[in-house]
């Protein structure tokens, strides 16, 4: 019997791993020997097993370190290994004394050096191949007639699927003057562009800026909640337009009585539909109350009125909840209780799952890194380098 091509035996042994059910098998099979650390560790093959096995939660980037999940959650035992062998101090990225995480995506972190407009140092990084990108400063001419009011934040976004996976932008929002602008870059054209909002937030319906801040990010857009009492801003970054969506109806929706509304975000749910995660609180027996209010966008949202009610999710009594993202169809909320006498102030990192509303115990978290902000990390790590 005559020997199989190589090439036949790799695209028979292809298969074979893409029928593996976890991430976790996927990384030890490739530990077997070099022919299938080759093949699984080959982008293509990876592309292939992405689009079957979602990418696992590895943690949480902070301000000063990573939170890797921890047992009984699944990724556990992975999420180990990946803190040993990756660098969250950033040491590796020269230019500035100390980097500090704004945003991570794509096993990619965003790392900003000062705080200072339009001079502001990027960079972003591949903590576990330790490859970095410096951002160019944005160019004088583009910031010499802004005069910057308010500063909401870097974020990371995606290019687009048919792209190199290396590519990525980076989108900085700022208040210049009575207009919401945006600088992109582009690391396909390594170049900065900028792009401005048609809503003047002088305008009185605009409600707290701050949560500009805030945002979510699917499918190629951002969407800022509870900056106007009955819209979401949204930022389509494939064409860098604003739009907004009518989510007066939302209000209605989930005004339980004797509950308070806290914030609203979009989650990645079901395709071709926007769906909200809205926080609210309340008394329960002398004990404060959460509720997450899960909406879905029916028919493209052209009304208020079609906005559907999908489920209240009842969360743990005896606690004190916030959102700290959304990502990879969850919401990740940081759930704290005060304990008495010593006032210890004991925190956890939860998440709820959009489509079954599960809710898992990931990791431990103190005020200290809420302050900083989280950034829920998902990856592969037998991907080739992000950079």
């Amino acid at each position: 019997m005559a020997t199989p091509a190589p090439h036949f035996v790799d695209e028979i042994l292809e298969e074979i791993f893409l029928r593996l059910p976890t991430p976790a098998e996927l990384a030890r099979a490739s530990t077997t020997c070099p022919r299938f650390h080759r093949i699984i560790t080959d982008r293509p093959f990876l592309r292939r097993f992405r689009k079957l096995h979602p990418p696992p939660l590895l943690g949480f980037v902070d301000g000063s370190r990573f939170l890797p999940v921890q047992a009984p959650h699944p990724s556990a035992p992975l999420a180990r290994a990946f803190a040993d062998a990756a660098d969250f101090t950033y040491s590796f990225v020269p230019g500035c004394s100390r980097w500090v995480p704004c945003d991570a995506r794509d096993g990619r972190v965003l790392l900003r050096g000062s705080i200072t407009y339009s001079s502001t140092k990027l960079a972003v990084c591949d903590p576990l191949s330790r490859r970095y990108v410096l951002l160019p400063l944005i160019p004088k001419e583009m910031t010499a007639q802004q005069h910057c009011l308010a500063d909401f934040g870097h974020k990371l976004a995606t290019i687009g699927k048919d792209e190199d996976e290396t590519s990525f932008k980076v989108v900085w929002t700022v208040l210049c003057g009575s207009k919401l602008m945006v600088f992109v870059y582009n690391s396909v054209t390594t170049e900065w562009s900028t792009s401005s909002s048609a809503f003047g937030v002088a305008d009185p319906s605009w409600q707290n800026l701050g949560n500009l801040s805030r945002s979510s990010y699917l499918d190629g857009c951002f969407y800022w909640g509870s900056v106007w009492e009955d819209k979401l801003l949204v930022l389509d970054t494939r064409n860098m337009e604003f739009s907004t969506i009518d989510t007066g109806h939302i209000m209605q929706l989930v005004d339980l009585p004797g509950k308070t509304w806290c914030f609203s975000s979009a989650v990645d749910g079901t395709k071709g539909a926007v769906e909200m995660f809205t926080l609210v609180s309340g008394q329960d027996h002398a004990e404060p109350s959460f509720h997450l209010c899960h909406t879905i966008q029916q028919n493209n949202g052209e009304s208020s009125d079609e906005w559907k009610l999908k489920s209240i999710i009842p969360l743990p009594l005896g606690f004190g909840y916030c959102t700290v993202d959304e990502a990879e169809g969850f919401m990740f909320l940081l759930r704290n209780r005060e304990l008495q006498p010593a006032g210890y102030v004991e925190d956890l990192i939860i998440s709820v799952e959009v489509k079954t509303s599960e809710l898992k115990n990931l990791c431990g978290a103190t005020r200290f890194h809420v302050d900083r902000g989280f950034h829920s990390y998902f990856g592969f790590p037998l991907s080739k380098p992000s950079l």
